[in-house]
């Protein structure tokens, strides 16, 4: 196959796969734009209110928290713990979050001086824009469409790549850079359309590889993490697991901590994850301020051994590509300039989708012939 046609070709598939996923991809572009400042959005309309704490000496033993906050529960033997996170501040209020049969995430703002209940994030009211987003989140990941939605879009994200990287082939820029980036706001409304689409394009392409492909990445996790734990010779972590033994229960709380501390002896307690089932671990969080380093030490909930100690720093090539997925899709990489960023690159499958569909419309409009024009132009001198 020779140049003209392998170029005739990369056309024809960008154009038909543009059309074809064009109008989902513009859904899942313009939900993006609304979902990069979401959580700013929600915390400004809900108001949340700000618990000032005054300190007063130590704080309380964690377990003592935790069992005034399971009291406040006793109506619902359903609920399990499921985290507590400490406060980082002095005045800063501790969280403890439970699962309950109506609330899968029920978290409780406590003063860690005295154990008083300061409310919960239930009690905010729901305000039209936290409505909106529950809305605007789910069809943005499944189209509004559960298992079977989250699937179909990991495919249209594949889709978009692949079609992004044949727009990358067709830019001009390739044969003169300048045009390229060149729009000619004077010319004919076709010239215009065409340089608005591959300025468009170029600007953006990267960033919607970025976020379409780690997309599809995440829909079909189950195939593309072992294949990348392949390809970047890198070992896969094995989950830990506490064995049960027989008429046991759990060691208390304070016994675990305190060997998780031993593990890390200079790191601050930021957050304990609590296991649900016999079988998972529990889950201490520290914080090494001087190397801002973040460790999670893993314990067996009935022996206490320490299973695994694990670094933010040590990990493999192919668990630091699978870190970089969340970076890459939420615009975060840069901090505040590329999340604005990220509005735009939201927008662009819409500007894309119409000026492609205007260049294909120009394209196939029967042509005016010259003596058709001057049939027109004499018509419209005689009215």
């Amino acid at each position: 196959m020779n140049s003209k046609k392998l170029y005739h070709l990369v056309f024809v598939l960008h154009r038909y796969i543009g059309f074809a996923v064009g109008l989902i991809a513009i859904i899942v572009g313009l939900t993006g734009s609304l979902l990069v400042f979401h959580s700013e959005m929600e915390n400004f309309a809900q108001q949340r209110p700000i618990y000032t704490i005054i300190p007063q000496g130590q704080p309380l033993p964690i377990e003592v928290v935790i069992n005034t906050v399971k009291k406040t529960y006793s109506n619902q033997p359903d609920a399990t713990l499921q985290s507590v996170y400490l406060p980082t501040k002095p005045s800063e209020p501790m969280s403890v979050v439970l699962k309950t049969k109506k609330n899968d995430w029920t978290e409780n703002y406590v003063n860690p001086y005295t154990g008083a209940i300061l409310g919960n994030n239930l009690n905010l009211k729901s305000s039209f824009v936290q409505k909106f987003f529950e809305i605007v989140y789910p069809l943005h990941y499944s189209l509004l469409a559960g298992d079977w939605g989250y699937k179909f879009l990991g495919i249209i994200g594949l889709l978009i790549s692949f079609m992004s990287i044949t727009g990358i082939i067709l830019w001009p820029g390739w044969r003169k850079l300048i045009s390229g980036f060149k729009i000619k706001w004077n010319a004919h409304l076709k010239r215009v359309n065409f340089d608005v689409h591959k300025v468009a394009g170029v600007i953006t392409v990267v960033f919607l590889i970025f976020t379409f492909f780690t997309g599809f990445c995440w829909s079909f996790s189950e195939f593309v993490n072992p294949m990348i734990y392949t390809l970047t010779f890198s070992n896969q972590q094995a989950n830990p697991v506490s064995v049960p033994i027989g008429g046991k229960s759990p060691l208390l709380l304070k016994d675990q901590l305190k060997i998780a501390q031993a593990a890390l002896p200079n790191g601050s307690l930021r957050s304990i994850s609590f296991p649900s089932k016999p079988e998972e671990v529990l889950t201490v969080n520290f914080k090494q301020t001087q190397k801002d380093v973040d460790y999670d030490v893993y314990l067996d909930q009935y022996s206490g051994k320490v299973l695994q100690v694990h670094s933010s720093l040590q990990v493999s090539l192919g668990d630091r590509i699978l870190y970089s997925f969340a970076p890459l899709h939420l615009g975060t990489f840069w901090g505040l300039p590329s999340r604005i960023f990220y509005v735009f690159v939201g927008l662009a499958p819409l500007i894309l989708f119409i000026t492609g569909f205007v260049m294909w419309r120009y394209r196939y409009q029967p042509k005016t012939t010259i003596s058709d024009r001057s049939i027109e132009l004499s018509h419209l001198r005689r009215n």
